[in-house]
Order: C-alpha cells, then structure tokens, then sequence
C-alpha cells in the first residue's frame, strides 16, 4: 500500500533525476510549450509513487490512475470491481480489465485463500515496487485445493426377493384375503412387520395357499411358527422362503355330487305335455298325484 507520513519531512526527490530539467542542460535557451511544474511540497496526506508506475509505458492510463487510487489507500480498503465500480465511472468492465492489467505487470497480487470458517475469499496485495515480496505475502497457494470430499456412498442395491407361488385363478376376493393375512402377521411376531411393496410380492403365494383349501388361519400359523430366536434382518425373504418351500399340494379332485334323477331321459307328460325326467313315458308328479 502507499506510504503515509504524518510527521517527517522528506526532501523531495527529483522525479526524474535531474536529467530532463528545465534549468540544467541547455541552460539559457528558450523553451516555449510543454508542461510547467508549479509544485508543493506536501507534508501530510501524501502517497509516494514511482515513475514507474507513473510513466509506465505498457499500462493504460487506467490502471495507471487506479493503481495510484489503490496505494494510497489504507490497509483493509474494499478494492473489488464491485466496490471499485461505485467508485468510479469507467464502470466494471474496464475496471476488471486495468486490474488484470496491473495484476499481469506486478503492482498486484491476488490470491485466492481459505478462511477458518471455510469461506475462500480473494486476497489483493497492492505492490508500489513489483517484483519485491512485502506485506501480507503469505505462503498460500494461489487456488488452494478444495477440501478432500467424502466419497459418495454407493446406494446398496436391493435384493430381490424369492419368488413365491401364483394362484390359478387370483380373484380380487382371494387377493384381499391373502393380504390380510400377511397384515396380521405382526400381530403375532413383530419382527413380521413388512412394507406394502413387499406384501404386494407375497400377496399370490398366500393366495396360493389359500386356493389348496388352507384357511386363514391355517396359513397364518404355517407362517409364524417355528421361527429363528436371532433378528429377522429380511422377514419378507424369509416368508417368500416359506411360502415356496412348504407349499402344501393341491387338494384332490372332486366331482359334483351326482343327481340321481338326471340320469332319466326327457319325458312329456301325456296329460299335461310337460317335460319331466323318468324311466318311461307317463304322467309328471303334479298329475299323478291329481
């Protein structure tokens, strides 16, 4: 930052060494045009700057003029486009510019650094000698690496449950019968509780169950009993397992009672010419027992 003194008077420097002055060199000769120097010498609030910096003659007159604004402000000043830019009328554009300008040239470093909060925030460090390591020119590196990031956990991947019979004829009755059984089955055995997309997988293997003529009850108990003492890490596995493995076999076919009466012929009655079944052609019960 630019120096300020408050209390010792400096001889002034010649700015340019007295090379070019107007009274040394071709002494008594005539000078007519050109820039007159009517100076003072400053005693407070002042900014030493160098020719060159003032005299550069790469830099535009911005970043000349704004690296001049900079040095001769106090330490912790807001020196950022934004807070530059209300400052000034060359607006951000050009301020962004003149600053990479003196960036590029060495009368400014910036260093991007971490806070103890974890916030990275831009460090200027204003230099009225480039090349030269002063003040606030700590070790940091200019793009600190980010915090190492957890690696994401891979989600695990659910396994599939066992497959569990089909019923032959699955009638919504017969579903939401076989869905109450397995609702139930916490009722006994807490460690039964399933989700609703694991009962919609066991639903056909109750109904399955159910079709070869088991009660609900029956398959409930089929269900509970016998289970491990240890913590049930996947009931619904564990009850596909079940369902499968001690399927009980279809019940054995029965036929429909026969009538015996059906086994007659068609006859018209002779009184009444209505149909009626009997061994011979005669009367229907009605007439007969008229």
């Amino acid at each position: 930052m630019g120096n300020q003194n408050t209390s010792v008077h400096l001889r002034a420097k010649s700015r340019n060494d007295g090379k070019n002055h107007p009274s040394r060199g071709a002494r008594g000769a005539a000078r007519y045009g050109g820039v007159i120097h009517d100076n003072t010498r400053h005693t407070t609030r002042f900014t030493v700057v160098g020719n060159h910096l003032a005299q550069h003659d790469a830099l535009s007159l911005t970043a000349i003029g704004l690296a001049l604004h900079i040095q001769s402000l106090p330490n912790g000043s807001q020196v950022d486009i934004g807070s530059l830019a209300a400052r000034f009328p060359e607006g951000k554009t050009r301020i962004a510019a003149a600053l990479r300008e003196l960036e590029a040239h060495g009368y400014l470093r910036r260093t991007r650094v971490r806070t103890d909060e974890g916030h990275i925030v831009t460090r200027t460090v204003s230099c009225n000698q480039p090349g030269r390591t002063g003040a606030g020119d700590e070790p940091t590196e200019p793009n600190p690496p980010p915090r190492p990031r957890r690696a994401a956990e891979k989600p695990q991947r659910r396994r599939a449950l066992p497959s569990v019979p089909q019923p032959a004829y699955p009638a919504p009755d017969l579903l939401q019968t076989a869905l109450g059984v397995l609702s139930g089955l916490r009722r006994t055995d807490p460690r039964l509780l399933i989700s609703a997309t694991d009962a919609e997988h066991l639903v056909p293997g109750v109904a399955a169950w159910l079709e070869r003529d088991l009660t609900p009850e029956a398959v409930h108990r089929a269900l509970t009993t016998g289970l491990p003492q240890e913590p049930l890490h996947r009931p619904a596995a564990l009850l596909a397992h079940r369902l499968t493995a001690q399927l009980p076999p279809l019940p054995p076919f029965r036929s429909a009672p026969e009538n015996p009466s059906a086994r007659h012929p068609l006859q018209n009655c002779d009184t009444c010419d209505r149909a009626y079944r009997a061994p011979e052609p005669g009367s229907c019960r009605v007439c007969a027992s008229g």
